[in-house]
Order: C-alpha cells, then sequence, then structure tokens
C-alpha cells in the first residue's frame, strides 16, 4: 500500500507534559486507518498533528514521501486534508443548509441529505441550537460533501445512536477517500468493510499495537 501520510518519531508537548512518545506512523492510501486508544491515549493528538493543528516538539510529518512538518494546518487543507474534531465541528451562527452549502461542490448538497434524511427538517435552524449527535451528523456530512482525498476524523458517531452510527461507518468505510479515525473501540461494522481497514492502538502516547481490523480482539 502507499503512504499517504506518516508520522516519524513524532513527539507533541502540551507545555511540561509530552502527549506522544517518539510515535511512528503510517496512513495507507484509500484504506480505513483507525487509532485506538482511551482518552489520555494521543490518538486526538495523533489526529492533530497529522492535521497540523498541533506543531511536533520532535521528529517529522511526511505527506506522500515529502516533510511537511513546518506546514500550517491551512496548507495541508489545501493539499487536500479535511479534519473533523471531536468539537466545534460546524459553524454554530450558520444554518445547516448554510453549513452545508459551504462544503459542498457549487452549493449542490443533495448528497448530505440522501446520506442523512436526518438533516431535511432541520435546515433552516442555526447549527449551534442541534443536540450533541445532531452536531455530528451535520459534521459528517460536511465531510462527506468535501473534495478531500484525506479525510481526518475524531470520533464520528459521538452522540448517535446504534443505527446511526453503524450507517456512519458503512458511509465513511464506501468513501473513494482515504480515512483516519480516531476511537475509543473498533467499530463493529469496519470488521467487514469492503476495503482495508488498518488498526494502531495507542496507550500512554505510544503505539502498542498495529495490525489488521481482524487481529483486534
Amino acid at each position: 500500500m502507499t503512504a499517504v501520510l506518516e508520522l516519524r518519531a513524532a513527539r507533541v508537548r502540551y507545555g511540561p507534559l509530552e502527549a506522544l512518545h517518539g510515535v511512528d506512523l503510517v496512513v495507507a492510501e484509500d484504506a480505513v486507518t483507525v487509532l485506538l486508544g482511551r482518552n489520555g491515549s494521543g490518538r486526538t493528538t495523533t489526529l492533530r498533528a497529522l492535521a497540523g493543528t498541533v506543531r511536533l516538539s520532535a521528529g517529522a510529518v511526511l505527506w506522500r514521501g515529502e516533510d511537511v512538518t513546518r506546514l500550517p494546518a491551512h496548507a495541508r487543507a489545501a493539499r487536500g486534508l479535511t479534519l473533523v474534531p471531536d468539537r466545534e465541528a460546524v459553524f454554530g451562527t450558520l444554518t445547516v443548509a448554510e453549513n452545508l452549502r459551504l462544503a459542498a461542490r457549487h452549493g449542490d448538497f443533495a448528497p448530505a441529505l440522501d446520506a442523512y434524511q436526518e438533516l431535511r427538517p432541520l435546515l433552516p435552524r442555526a447549527a449551534g441550537t442541534l443536540s450533541g449527535g445532531e452536531q455530528r451528523i451535520l459534521a459528517v456530512a460536511r465531510a462527506l460533501l468535501s473534495p478531500a482525498r484525506v479525510l481526518l476524523l475524531d470520533e464520528p458517531a459521538q452522540g448517535m445512536s446504534p443505527t446511526l452510527a453503524a450507517r456512519t461507518y458503512d458511509l465513511l468505510a464506501a468513501l473513494p477517500a482515504t480515512v483516519v479515525l480516531a476511537e475509543q473501540e473498533l467499530p463493529a461494522s469496519l470488521r467487514t468493510a469492503p476495503r482495508p481497514v488498518l488498526v494502531h492502538e495507542l496507550r500512554r502516547g505510544a503505539v502498542a499495537f498495529s495490525g489488521e481490523a481482524g487481529e483486534v480482539r
């Protein structure tokens, strides 16, 4: 598999605390990569390091073999990378329709409504008035509309019902893009995804396991 993104000996510090301790990680093209770990394990920091929203204190980030460690987040986004963080992933003062229109090519957000019919009655509402689960649906719907070739999503189904969560992972697995997810547990539907699902488990800021979804208990 071709590597799209890589971390090499990546270290991240938040003040006196080191969140990543020399992480080596490869994100394969057109696969689903899952970063597993409990809160505080470093999975969210790893996602942000790939996106460029946190800076490395040591190590490197590679984009198709090119060192982009010093490239800011907006420049990585311009190359085709989209990050959906676990919080504040939508524009709260804009309506649901406006959020979708901004994310869509040529303003056509019909595919998002096909994926999530639940958004139709919410279109005129301000996104900031939605429940947590509804905001996650909107955030993922925006990502589905994105032309990005690499999508990084932090717990995309948080707050969703089990049925909606399963649909969300099926949608992400079917995308013609490289997908990276940060999760506390491996979503069950990804064990039978139609393309490779690679798993990296983080513990205390280091990679403790790397393998395929079928190897995760």
